[in-house]
């Protein structure tokens, strides 16, 4: 066990917000920020980073190299609690899992995400990179549109977006046909990205990173709450500092499920993320 996580970390926004408290071997206090809501929950990238400060405190590796999380019930803004169990502590891998819960109106723990993930030093790769790849092809930031170069008839976004205050996301106008009342109908999504305090992405924020971006559905023409079911988060690469650009795809959508699809480049030209999650739409 490390020393307390929450006297280890920067003091940045993205920092305080996803501080974890030790109160007893493998169990942490934390406080869901209502900063970091969009429509009617606590975004699922931001709770993904909490309990990935938590793990990383609690196993013996400081890097998430794969998360994988299930959302069980939307989380809300107030008090959490964070339960770690170590799996297995190897010499290159550390394999742990978690859960966060809340309280119901009687006082009861409910389950509010349940993650498996495996941590490593992302120092100790390789350089050998093998990949077809390639960045996506996103306009210079001075071309792309952000949350304040909305016009005023675009189309409202249901519920709280407190979360776009905390970002600096800056989106392809060829994707961006929703918040002019006309989706292209294609389940793409690509930005910019920063966040908006100025701090530079490392492992831990990467995991906020890519599920940050508005859905792939809103440009299929589905403005409603769009939750995840699962995620699946792989870090490739320490990313350097300076802005991010991400793509997300959707390719299928079916019963009412869709997945998205992430990749996340950093300003050297590595991707240093990627990720999938299937998440759930309303049709009607």
């Amino acid at each position: 066990m490390k020393a307390d996580a929450a006297a280890t970390i920067g003091d940045s926004e993205f920092d305080r917000d996803t501080r974890v408290t030790l109160r007893e071997p493998g169990v942490y206090d934390a406080e869901l920020s209502a900063g970091w809501t969009i429509i009617n929950a606590v975004n699922g990238g931001y709770l993904l980073a909490l309990i990935g400060r938590a793990l990383a405190d609690a196993l013996p590796h400081d890097d998430p190299f794969t998360i994988s999380a299930h959302y069980l019930t939307a989380s809300q803004p107030g008090p959490a609690v964070i339960r770690t169990d170590v799996v297995r502590g190897g010499r290159t891998l550390s394999t742990g899992q978690a859960s966060l819960f809340q309280y119901d109106e009687e006082g009861r723990e409910v389950e509010r995400i349940r993650v498996l993930a495996s941590y490593g030093d992302l120092d100790t790769l390789p350089d050998d990179v093998r990949t077809t790849a390639k960045p996506p092809a996103i306009p210079p930031i001075d071309q792309c549109f952000g949350a304040g170069d909305a016009p005023d008839n675009a189309p409202p976004v249901p519920g709280s977006s407190a979360i776009t205050e905390r970002l600096a996301l800056k989106l392809d106008p060829s994707t961006l046909g929703w918040a002019l009342g006309a989706p292209s109908g294609k389940g793409e999504m690509r930005a910019w990205f920063s966040l908006a305090d100025g701090r530079d992405a490392d492992p831990l924020s990467l995991l906020l990173v890519v599920d940050a971006l508005p859905p792939t559905a809103f440009e299929l023409g589905l403005m409603g709450w769009v939750p995840t079911v699962e995620l699946t988060t792989h870090i490739r690469h320490r990313p350097a500092p300076g802005p991010l650009r991400v793509s997300i795809t959707t390719r299928n959508l079916a019963g009412g499920f869709l997945e998205e699809d992430a990749e996340v480049w950093d300003s050297e030209d590595r991707l240093v993320a990627q990720s999938r999650q299937l998440a759930r739409v309303k049709l009607a």
